[in-house]
Formats: structure tokens, sequence, C-alpha cells
């Protein structure tokens, strides 16, 4: 009788807390999610999803999942906060650049859980950041970092602009603001610099830019590319108005342009270009007038490293221009000024 009597208040017990714990679940998820601005933290900026995040304190654990941004931290002296990188650190040509910079790089120390393509969810929780760093694109991997209260900075850089900004917010996110506002104003004094060899320009020439993915890979007048053309004083050729898009040979040959800009490409070079099927009447390839851009490390749109890429294009394009840019010296300045790291270190004579 005892026993029985024992056994009905167990079962009563645990269905009492059964109910109880259901119910403290409905409450929880049904509770109105609170924003950064309703939580008056000390710190707040607002990513490129429109989100706003906010933390108390400068972020002292980041993984950063996407190289261009990763440079703008070693750029602000905060690469001791990094945590967790993007797997093309170690896989693409930045690599040497970055072993360089930093032993940690080198030496592969820093844990590598994912990238535009792929996230490792659990590894990268593993690591405890404070702040992942990701495109605003990959939505899903967002999400379920978010939903276990890891908050996110989206990235999605659309024009030069974008870069100023995310270098500021990466500055007040890390408490380093006076070094964000010295890099931005040192990227655009360079900017004011190379409009005034505009002067020396006659006649704009048309430029068709070409992406490693195929020549007949593009960018159109509302892109990052198309600000890269026009600040070095030319014509993008694409008439477009997309980010990147897909071309067919006989558009290049209406458009004709004058010059050929070519990202960097492991498996294809200028030379290789003048001698594609179809393009010999192109004015470029007529004019041996087809460029390829450095290394990505130097030449990155994403960065603000992408004034080196506009005087490469400037010196290239115009032949008046050749005594005006000195792109050894520009390395030079790249790595003393924004990397604060003596060049003869890292550049190879």
């Amino acid at each position: 009788m005892v026993n029985t009597k024992i056994k009905n208040l167990f079962i009563f017990c645990s269905t009492l807390t059964g109910v109880l714990l259901l119910y403290y679940f409905f409450i929880y998820n049904n509770q109105p999610a609170i924003s950064a601005k309703e939580q008056n933290y000390e710190i707040e900026v607002t990513d490129f999803r429109g989100k706003t995040i906010g933390f108390n304190k400068p972020v002292e654990r980041i993984v950063c999942l996407i190289e261009s941004a990763l440079t703008g931290l070693y750029m602000l002296e905060a690469n001791d906060l990094v945590v967790g990188v993007s797997t093309n650190i170690y896989d693409s040509s930045v690599f040497d650049y970055y072993a360089k910079i930093d032993p940690k790089i080198k030496n592969k120390e820093i844990p590598a859980y994912g990238n535009w393509d792929f996230v490792n969810i659990e590894s990268v929780i593993s690591l405890q950041p404070d702040l992942v760093i990701m495109w605003a694109s990959q939505v899903e991997a967002i999400n379920a970092l978010e939903s276990r209260g890891i908050p996110v900075y989206g990235v999605m850089l659309h024009s030069f602009e974008d870069v100023y900004k995310e270098i500021r917010d990466f500055g007040i996110l890390t408490g380093k603001n006076e070094r964000a506002e010295y890099l931005v104003e040192y990227s655009k004094n360079q900017i004011s610099e190379l409009k005034k060899l505009q002067k020396n320009i006659d006649k704009k020439k048309s430029v068709y830019f070409m992406w490693a993915q195929g020549p007949l890979e593009t960018s159109g007048r509302s892109s990052t590319v198309n600000e890269l053309i026009t600040l070095a004083g030319a014509k993008n050729a694409c008439i477009y108005p997309d980010e990147h898009i897909t071309v067919n040979l006989e558009k290049v040959i209406e458009w004709n342009p004058d010059v050929i800009l070519m990202w960097y490409n492991k498996k294809l070079n200028s030379n290789d270009i003048l001698k594609l099927s179809g393009w010999r009447n192109i004015n470029a390839v007529k004019n041996n007038a087809v460029f390829e851009l450095p290394s990505v490390f130097l030449s990155d749109l994403w960065t603000l490293k992408f004034p080196f890429a506009i005087q490469f294009l400037m010196k290239s394009a115009y032949p008046q221009l050749q005594h005006e840019i000195n792109l050894q010296y520009e390395k030079q300045k790249i790595f003393r000024y924004l990397y604060n790291h003596n060049p003869e270190e890292i550049i190879e004579k």
C-alpha cells in the first residue's frame, strides 16, 4: 500500500514537472525579441542586413569567415582578437602575405571552420566567439549561430563607401575607433590624389573587366568594379547594371573596349587572352592593351587596398601616367600605412 502511494506520488510529481517545463518553454519561446537598441548597450553598430548588434565592452574573441574582412581587422591591429578564420586564408594566394604578417597564420595555429560556401557551426561555436563575421547572404548559417546566442555581423559590399563603413564598424566593435578613422582618411586622401591625375587624361578609354571565372564574366555599372574603372579616369564597357554578369562574345565585340583588365587568374594570363579565338578584332587585343591585376591580396576591391587596383589600371591604360605612378612604392605604402608593418619584411625585392 505504501509502495503504491509512493509510486502515485512519483507519477504526480513527474507529470507536474513535465507540465511546468512545457509551460516554461512556451512562455520563453514566445517572448518578443529584445533588440540591441532596447538593451542600451555601450557599443552598437548596424550591419549590412540592417540589424543592430550591441555589446557592453569591445569584443575580445572574433571568428572572421571573410578574408577581406579579416584584412580589415589586421589593418586595425586587432588581429590578436581573431580566434577563427576563413579556410581561404590557408588555401589561396593570400596565405604568403598573411604568413609574413602573422606567425600564427604562418604556423596555421588559428582554426579555419568555414568560408563563403560552408560553415561548420558546431566548430565555430566551440571557439566561444563574442562575434562572428560572415557574408550577409549566408542566411542559414547566420540563423543557426544567432539562435544559439552568438552575435553575427553580416557583410555585403557594393561600393567603396561600404568598405569605409565596414572598417569603421569594426573599429567601434574592437575599440579601435581612432585607428579606423585614420585608415579611412588615408584611403580617401589617396583617392583625392588620384583624381588630380585625371587632368592628364584627354579621352576616357573604355574598359572591359574580366573575372577569373571566365573571359565572359564581367561587372556592370552598379558595382565596385565600375567605381574602380571610373576613379581610374575610364568608363566601363559593360552597359548593364549587374554586380556580376555573364555576357556573350558578340556583346564584347560590340562594345569593342580599348582596354581589358583581368582579375588575378591562376589559369589565364594576358597573353592567353590575346590568343583567344574571336577576340582578335577587339581594340584592346589589337593594341595589346590586356592587363592582369597583381595578386588578390594587393588588389582586393573589398578592402582599403582598392586604390592600388585603381593605380594599376591608370598606369596600364594611360601611357602618359607612366612616370606619375610608382607601383612598387605604392606596395610599400600599403604595408607601412595600412598594416603598420615594415614592407621590406613582406615584399620580395
